[in-house]
Parts: C-alpha cells; sequence; structure tokens
C-alpha cells in the first residue's frame, strides 16, 4: 500500500506515540526514485521554482556537509541507475542536470519536462550552497531534514511537500518545541530526549504516520491549504446519497496521507538525516479489505477531541466512521 504498514501504523485506541521501529540490515531502502515527470517531482519542481524560501530552510552557521555527504552516499549506494554522486559531482540522469559542489548547475542530456531545462533553470534560482539538495530534492520522492544530536534541534531542512506545517517555523527548533503544537503531545514531548539520543546512534529507524484529509496534492503548507473545514453528512442513509456523477460523499472528496520517515546516522557528527516520504491515495483506494475498514474506522472513532481538532477532523469524523463501517460490510471477505 504505497509504502504504509497499515498494522504498524494503525491502532485503536488512537495515540500519539514516537512509534520508532529498528531497520536491520535487510531493510527497506531509505530513498525512492521520483520517475521521470511523476507527481512528487512535478509537485516539488513547482514549489522549488515559485516558493523556494518555504521549502528550503536552515539555521545561521549550521554547515550541513556531513549530513548531505551522508545523504548522497546512501541515495548513490541505494539508487545507482538514479543518483550518481562522486564526492564533487551529482548528476541526475532522469533530470538531464548535474550540480557540483561549488553550485554550478550543468546539462547532461534531456530531461522530463519538455526542453529538459526546466530542472536546471529552477536550480540557478536557487542560491549556490542550496544548488546541491535541490537537485536531489527533485530526484527523490523524499522530503529531508537534519536533526542535531548535540542541541536536539533541526539546524536544515529541505521539505517541499510538507503534512500542514511550516519548514520556516520549525527550523532550529528543538524537537519538544516541534512536536508542541501536536495534540495529546505529551508522549512524545517527553520522550524527545531519548528520541534524539536513538536516531543520531549507531542504528537506523523508521516511523509511520498518517491522517484523513479533504486535501488531494501532495504539497500541503498551511499557506496553501483550503483553511475551510469540510463537511460530510453522520448517517449511512445519507452517506448512500450519491452525487450528479455518481460519486459518494466520501469517495469523492477523502484522501489517506501517509507518511514513512526515516533516520539515517551521520557517522561522526552527532547527527541524522531525517527523510520523509509522503503518499496521499483516495480513501476507497487504501481501504481495500474489512479488516483495514475495521481498523482505521476504530482508530478515528477513538481519537480524542483534541487530537481531531488538530487533525482537521471534527466535523468529518462521523461520517467517516459510518462510511468504514459500511465498507467493513460490503467489501468481499
Amino acid at each position: 500500500m504505497d509504502d504504509l504498514d497499515f498494522d504498524a501504523a494503525v491502532s485503536s485506541p488512537f495515540r500519539m506515540r514516537p512509534g520508532l521501529r529498528r531497520l536491520g540490515a535487510a531493510c527497506p531502502k531509505h530513498v525512492t526514485p521520483s520517475a521521470p515527470g511523476s507527481r512528487h517531482q512535478r509537485e516539488k519542481l513547482a514549489v522549488l521554482t515559485a516558493f523556494p524560501h518555504d521549502a528550503l530552510v536552515r539555521e545561521a552557521g549550521f554547515d550541513p556537509r556531513p549530513a548531505l555527504d551522508t545523504l548522497l552516499a546512501v541515495a548513490a549506494s541505494e539508487l545507482p541507475a538514479h543518483v550518481h554522486w562522486d564526492g564533487e559531482r551529482l548528476a541526475v540522469p532522469s533530470l538531464g542536470t548535474a550540480v557540483d559542489r561549488r553550485g554550478a548547475v550543468q546539462p547532461i542530456g534531456r530531461g522530463p519536462f519538455g526542453h529538459g531545462d526546466e530542472a536546471a533553470r529552477c536550480l540557478n534560482r536557487l542560491a549556490a550552497d542550496w544548488r546541491l539538495a535541490g537537485l536531489l530534492a527533485l530526484a527523490l520522492q523524499e522530503d529531508l531534514a537534519v536533526v542535531d544530536g548535540n542541541t536536539g534541534a533541526i539546524p536544515w531542512i529541505a521539505a517541499a511537500l510538507p503534512s500542514h506545517w511550516a519548514p520556516a517555523e520549525k527550523v532550529g527548533r528543538h524537537l519538544a518545541e516541534v512536536h508542541a503544537p501536536v495534540a495529546d503531545n505529551a508522549m512524545i514531548v517527553s520522550a524527545s530526549e531519548a528520541l534524539v539520543a536513538l536516531v543520531v546512534g549507531s542504528d537506523r529507524w523508521e516511523r509511520f504516520v498518517w491522517t484523513v484529509t479533504d486535501h488531494p496534492r501532495l504539497h500541503a503548507h498551511p499557506r496553501r491549504v483550503d483553511p475551510t473545514p469540510w463537511q460530510l453528512p453522520a448517517s449511512p442513509a445519507e452517506l448512500a446519497v450519491r452525487d450528479a456523477f455518481g460519486r459518494d460523499p466520501v469517495m469523492a472528496t477523502a484522501w489517506l496521507r501517509h507518511e514513512r520517515q526515516t533516520f539515517i546516522p551521520v557517522p561522526g557528527a552527532r547527527q541524522a538525516v531525517f527523510t520523509i516520504r509522503v503518499s496521499v491515495q483516495p480513501l476507497a483506494q487504501a481501504v481495500t479489505t474489512r479488516e483495514r475498514a475495521r481498523q482505521l474506522g476504530a482508530a478515528i472513532a477513538s481519537m480524542s477531541p483534541a487530537v481531531l481538532a488538530y487533525r482537521g477532523l471534527e466535523q468529518a469524523r462521523d461520517g467517516l466512521v459510518a462510511w468504514l463501517g459500511q465498507r467493513a460490510v460490503d467489501l468481499p471477505r
């Protein structure tokens, strides 16, 4: 299901918890290539072209080179056909573009966006010291950040597809501060110091988070999301009424938004690279079995009022729970 471990991620009663699990030597890859002209690549290109200062932020004085070198080495190792890194120059053949350490942008062929120079034009508009990270961001589906084990803060973020949070409001803040606005956050905030120590250690970790939303795009910066809350009918009878196009109100508007997050330790630096792979699926495509419908319905039904408000699900809760309950009956065994 597009990288979501449904059984590990969706449980009831729903609780806001760290949810870290250790990755073994044979773990799934940390990074995923963006196919030429894919949804992830198109949305990232649009954001980095129009709103780069919203996506690329850094704490003054922070040197990202050790973390970026680690990430580039991991990407080149995991995706050798897609990412070429020789220690000085990053080349992404699918984008027809290369960038060296100085920030020089070089065409290396035809890319996916018409004339093959859209990526190069986007990168040349960025500050030179962001171009290497910018090309890597376009090459991967993941958004990226750095966790500093010495301060507990997040000093560097390259996030074009944030899930209803603004990178500029998170950069430079301690992990506990980053999670301060999260509803029912006591467990996460109290564990922040331990979490930082874990992720900058020698092991690799992953976690999954999810929500249901009426926002269909990957890019969900709070300044570019419709602030009007959605509303769904609460009763199964009302949910059965379809619109003029034959769609029921949940299937027409509800999306499962989920993230796979991983942590890559940076050797010798007490840092970790934090990767965030966002996926958005129509709810009907995500919930394909009776058990998943029951799991998701029970999780949403058990959310506290604070969590429902934080996730914008207050008006939608009853309708979603009713729809999922009916789907648990209608789906084949």
